[in-house]
């Protein structure tokens, strides 16, 4: 049998608001949105999945592992996603990137490896120039 996908969480449930620094890691449920800045990890925890939306002014320096993440601001660190992963135009991430499916707006970077994690597989992804002539 195929195994379906989770649905993303649509719904906000927690937000760290603008001009709010967090120091130490955030372990949640449900929805989480970040407009501030977190010095730590930030991981989904519980039955359900998880999505993390880390929006264009905010900053996340630790590891994010979050089955759903919308990324628009700064990642210092790695990104584990094991469903999807949106880099949206103002994204920043230094650090490797694992994924299950991938979507990247063009202004996105990605200073590391992207690493697919499929169906029971993990296969590092190398981007190359493409040649001009």
């Amino acid at each position: 049998m195929f195994k379906k996908s989770s649905k993303p969480n649509s719904r906000i449930d927690t937000l760290i608001g603008a001009g709010t620094t967090v120091e130490g890691n955030i372990a949640f449920a449900g929805g989480l949105r970040i407009d501030g800045e977190v010095h730590g990890s930030v991981c989904a925890v519980g039955e359900h999945p998880g999505t993390l939306v880390i929006s264009e002014h905010a900053r996340v320096d630790g590891e994010v592992a979050v089955p759903h993440v919308v990324i628009n601001g700064t990642v210092n660190g790695p990104v584990r996603s094991a469903e999807a992963l949106e880099l949206q135009p103002r994204a920043r991430v230094t650090g490797d990137v694992e994924y299950n499916t991938i979507e990247i707006h063009l202004g996105a970077v990605v200073e590391g490896r992207l690493l697919h994690r499929g169906a029971g597989n993990a296969k590092a992804v190398e981007l190359k120039l493409a040649n001009t002539h």
